[in-house]
């Protein structure tokens, strides 16, 4: 997992840009991913090879002529956009044909919308400089316990950037884990915050009801919120974590590595990684048939739609 972070971050120019300060590349590299949120990587990263991305000095560059939309004015203005490119609309309709949101060929409007605030806030709250307000947030955590310390700083950086539009808590902590974890030779407290981060799709929680991980060790609920509440998908992961030694996988791999147990999970279940325990293998209504699975054996088998049924009788 390290090799792929690291190898992405070379690619990236990021190692140099953390090194030295230098928001740009950062930026870039955070609308790049979330970029993949809401359809598959391969369509995701197929649409911008061949349209492109949003960046920092194009969008930087758009809004030195002083667009004449209000909206567009301080990051505290651009709430309700809704620019929406199919119809070519907006918020504030008189201004669109010179309004710069609508340039970038992005897949959906939408992303159109989170590259300019993420733009705003990074130049208005962050005042133009990611790594530094990334090093200020982590620093004025704090906690009375190692797990409090960790869940402080994780909030220091997600809660003031849950107003950028169309990125929810997942997408998030995806990117930013990612981000800390691959800073761990220049900014240590970075990764010490990255390294706790846990990020539950559909493929993970899926995984811990069907094997019946979820019913035995948690509180059983639909995908979404629970996932994080008390008794959810992240707390049993993390109580796993406590119980496996990362480091017995990778020298280089600190003992409790929430992250990295969350990211084999959903390796183990992903179409590009072992593509086993999953929705094109296994019907929702109906037990797990796959015999030559490594869980086989031990797993409950348990069907989705069941647990949904059960889920919604009890709620």
């Amino acid at each position: 997992m390290l090799d792929e972070i690291d190898d992405e971050f070379r690619l990236a120019g990021m190692d140099q840009a953390v090194a030295s300060g230098n928001t740009p590349p950062i930026f870039d590299w955070l609308l790049t991913a979330f970029s993949f949120q809401g359809i598959s990587d391969q369509v995701a990263r197929s649409y911008m090879e061949k349209h492109g991305t949003a960046s920092w000095a194009k969008m930087e560059a758009s809004l030195q002529t002083s667009p004449s939309c209000q909206k567009l004015q301080t990051y505290s203005d651009y709430g309700s956009c809704r620019y929406d490119k199919g119809s070519f609309t907006c918020a504030e309709p008189d201004h669109i044909d010179s309004c710069p949101v609508p340039r970038p060929k992005l897949r959906n409007g939408r992303l159109n919308q989170t590259a300019y605030s993420l733009f705003l806030f990074v130049r208005d709250i962050a005042g133009g400089d990611l790594i530094g307000w990334i090093d200020s947030q982590l620093e004025a955590a704090t906690g009375s316990s190692e797990a409090d310390l960790e869940a402080t700083r994780q909030e220091a950086l997600i809660g003031p950037l849950r107003g950028v539009f169309g990125v929810a808590d997942k997408v998030l902590t995806n990117a930013l884990s990612w981000l800390l974890i691959g800073a761990r030779k220049q900014r240590p407290i970075w990764f010490e915050t990255g390294k706790a981060m846990v990020v539950i799709d559909r493929l993970v929680h899926h995984h811990l009801v069907r094997t019946g991980i979820l019913e035995k060790c948690g509180i059983p609920h639909r995908y979404g919120p629970g996932c994080y509440a008390e008794g959810g998908c992240a707390e049993i992961i993390r109580s796993a974590a406590e119980r496996i030694d990362a480091s017995s996988f990778n020298p280089a791999f600190p003992k409790i590595f929430p992250r990295f147990v969350q990211h084999a999970i959903w390796s183990f279940c992903a179409a590009d990684g072992l593509d086993l325990c999953n929705g094109n293998r296994i019907f929702d209504s109906e037990p797990c048939q796959i015999s030559y699975c490594y869980l086989f054996r031990i797993c409950e088998k348990k069907a989705l739609n069941l647990h949904n049924f059960k889920y919604l009788r009890y709620s």
